[in-house]
């Protein structure tokens, strides 16, 4: 019971940051454009993935740029399961990427994947942090820290 709700901290926390990194960029980018309450639950359903997989040691031993590939594939994944049951059954048109190029049903496109793989190493951080401060799991690290080891390939 405890570890649910630990989970359900983490899906809520860090599916405000994914909401918010949305709402700007639909403001920002799309002319004010508001963003759609769901993308609080898609977001908090990728993160706390991404955080799962981190428990395992054989990922979080990896480097970083391999967990920001297999980060963003879990993105990708529910972001595709997401806008197939979303957009396409239930016709809410939160999104559609259909005029990028390397798009999958207009639900994910490799544009936007790229921005996720650079993106991961924050979410990354954030899950880390978050469980750190919380509930003193794991170590504290910079966000510098962690850009560092991508970009150098640690």
């Amino acid at each position: 019971m405890r570890k649910l709700h630990h989970w359900l901290i983490l899906w809520f926390l860090l599916g405000q940051q994914y909401f918010t990194l949305e709402a700007l960029y639909r403001f920002i980018l799309k002319g004010g454009e508001k963003a759609h309450i769901a993308m609080l639950a898609v977001g908090g359903l990728v993160c706390i993935s991404i955080g799962a997989v981190n428990q395992i040691p054989r990922f979080y031993n990896s480097k970083i740029i391999v967990q920001a590939a297999v980060g963003t594939l879990i993105t990708l994944i529910i972001e595709l399961a997401a806008g197939l049951i979303l957009n396409v059954w239930l016709g809410q048109a939160i999104w559609d990427y259909t005029g990028l190029p390397g798009n999958i049903l207009g639900q994910i496109s490799l544009p936007f994947a790229a921005i996720w793989f650079f993106l991961m190493p924050l979410a990354i951080w954030l899950e880390d942090t978050f469980c750190y401060y919380f509930w003193g799991e794991g170590e504290c690290y910079s966000l510098a820290s962690i850009y560092k080891d991508f970009v150098t390939f640690k």
